[in-house]
């Protein structure tokens, strides 16, 4: 992907390239934070694992709702999640759409 613009390029683009352009770097920031948020649901994940673990182990009230804490940020990471992807896609479906008018 390009992303810088030499002084002799931008002038010369239209304003439907530069509407694309700015799309691919809105998708790229997006991915970027779906990255990021991949990365810690799976650590929310483990964390759930063994709190769901030590409370059924240890039958206290306290890891109970630790187990019910943890498990709510997994949840709380998979919509977001999901909602990074449906942002990603409304994006790539935009920038698709331009590009068939481009030619």
């Amino acid at each position: 992907m390009i992303r810088a613009l030499g002084p002799t390029i931008a002038p010369l683009m239209g304003r439907l390239e530069k509407r694309i352009f700015g799309l691919n770097d809105e998708i790229s920031r997006f991915e970027a934070e779906l990255d990021q948020a991949r990365a810690e649901l799976d650590v929310h994940r483990h964390l759930a694992d063994d709190a769901i673990r030590d409370a059924a182990v240890s039958d206290s009230p306290f890891d109970r709702e630790d187990a019910r804490e943890t498990t709510a940020d997994v949840a709380r990471f998979e919509r977001l999640v999901d909602h990074l992807l449906d942002k990603i896609g409304e994006l790539t479906a935009k920038r698709d759409r331009l590009l068939d008018k481009l030619g």
